[in-house]
């Protein structure tokens, strides 16, 4: 009965607090314009995949024509023959999505940084210009975009601290704390029922805004569990904020002490330990330029020059069965088949420059994993990232899904072209199942 009396007093204080009810209602604002964000990004991305999956069907349904009609070498590229494997594969447009989650309403994250679609052809790589520019700090706080988990991290605390920065010191600076420790016997009891309060208040409204966002997008119907999963790290965050606030409040006795205290733990937490992290592995691990991925294309040129038989004996060694193909002694089409298997030695190529930049990136992200017991805020971004599939290593996923399908691409081709296998249009449709299916 005295807590409820004690959250009765604080809600007429409250609703007789301009600068408190102020404060409330910009939260409130700046969150919906960062679900606003997320939602529009969504849809944006949505949009973008349907528009691309239009063109493949259409393109697609062209080559189907042409193998019907024994078109196979179009007029104005007479270079081209369908019926060979490295064309049909060339032409089966496949294309892999990262399609955008409905809980990315929640949090961009990386969401803007990275390419959501990729044309898989057995010249690309995963690391593309169109997929990714530069790969610095993969695990960095994001404080660029306005996207509800900014408002939760950097706007919610200030929030806290303003409708908790006169509670106590305020009863004190005006002599009242003796009388209302008479009253209440437990002045801690009374500080942390007051706390409470607004601890309950702010939790409701971050319920309503997930539940809003939620709306925005269909959260409930395709990722129901990001609901849940916001809903709990937003408790836990607010619970975080709000003990740090009281034992400030337990302990002082001013309001410009409160508020400076207050203010100076934000600081640290919100700023100073993730810009600090950030500077030290930004000295230790400096970004990486990608040297050893354009130095691929110096080595690209030494293969192109290199003998037939030592080109020969690499791709031997990467696709044992070519040893058994029916042109393997017929030097004419052996030279053709060779010229047509190109691009499986540059993508080994490829794959080992990426290896360091992959590991480069591991030992980042672990170590800032391991700052999470000191750094929370960082701990809690990248836990919304994760929800709304827009974190680091949902990219990385997406990237090596990428390879496995450009290794796939080129198996198929290679081991088709020396088989001398010609292709027509049932075989073509058979390409397609077989190069869009991740094994």
């Amino acid at each position: 009965m005295r807590n409820l009396s004690i959250f009765l007093y604080e809600w007429r204080h409250f609703i007789r607090s301009p600068f408190k009810i102020i404060a409330i209602l910009l939260f409130i604002i700046a969150s919906i314009y960062g679900l606003y964000n997320g939602a529009n990004l969504y849809e944006k991305q949505r949009t973008e995949v349907e528009k691309i999956e239009q063109k493949i069907k259409e393109e697609r349904q062209k080559l189907i024509t042409a193998y019907e009609e024994g078109k196979l070498i179009p007029e104005d590229r007479p270079w081209v023959d369908m019926s060979l494997p490295f064309w049909a594969v060339w032409f089966s447009w496949v294309y892999h999505f990262k399609s955008p989650s409905p809980a990315i309403v929640y949090s961009i994250g990386q969401g803007e940084q990275y390419g959501f679609y990729k044309r898989i052809s057995f010249w690309a790589s995963p690391y593309d210009a169109d997929l990714a520019e530069e790969i610095a700090n993969p695990e960095r706080l994001q404080t660029g975009t306005l996207d509800f988990s900014f408002a939760l991290l950097f706007l919610m605390p200030l929030v806290l601290l303003v409708l908790l920065y006169n509670i106590k010191s305020i009863e004190t600076e005006q002599g009242f704390m003796v009388l209302i420790e008479v009253q209440s016997s437990a002045r801690n009891s009374w500080v942390l029922s007051r706390v409470g309060f607004y601890f309950v208040l702010l939790m409701i409204v971050i319920l309503s805004l997930i539940l809003y966002g939620a709306i925005l997008t269909s959260v409930f119907a395709e990722a129901h569990e990001a609901f849940g999963k916001m809903l709990l790290y937003g408790f836990l965050y607010l619970a975080f904020w709000s003990i740090l606030y009281f034992f400030i409040l337990q302990k002082g006795k001013s309001i410009i002490g409160n508020t400076l205290k207050m203010i100076g733990i934000y600081l640290l937490f919100a700023f100073i330990i993730p810009a600090a992290v950030h500077q030290y592995l930004s000295i230790k691990q400096p970004a990486n330029l990608m040297t050893d991925f354009i130095n691929v294309r110096d080595q690209q040129q030494t293969l192109y020059e290199q003998p037939d038989s030592i080109f020969l004996a690499e791709l031997n060694d990467l696709f044992p069965k070519i040893k058994n193909s029916p042109i393997y002694k017929d030097s004419i089409k052996r030279s053709s088949a060779m010229s047509y298997s190109t691009s499986a030695l540059v993508n080994e190529l490829n794959k080992a420059g990426i290896q360091p930049i992959e590991r480069e990136s591991q030992v980042k992200n672990i170590f800032i994993k391991n700052t999470f017991w000191f750094n929370p805020v960082s701990f809690f971004q990248n836990r919304f990232n994760n929800i709304a599939q827009t974190h680091f290593e949902d990219y990385q996923s997406y990237r090596d899904e990428i390879q496995t399908l450009i290794d796939q691409q080129i198996q198929i081709m290679v081991l088709d072209m020396w088989k001398d296998k010609k292709i027509d249009k049932q075989q073509y449709l058979e390409y397609y199942r077989s190069l869009t299916k991740l094994e």
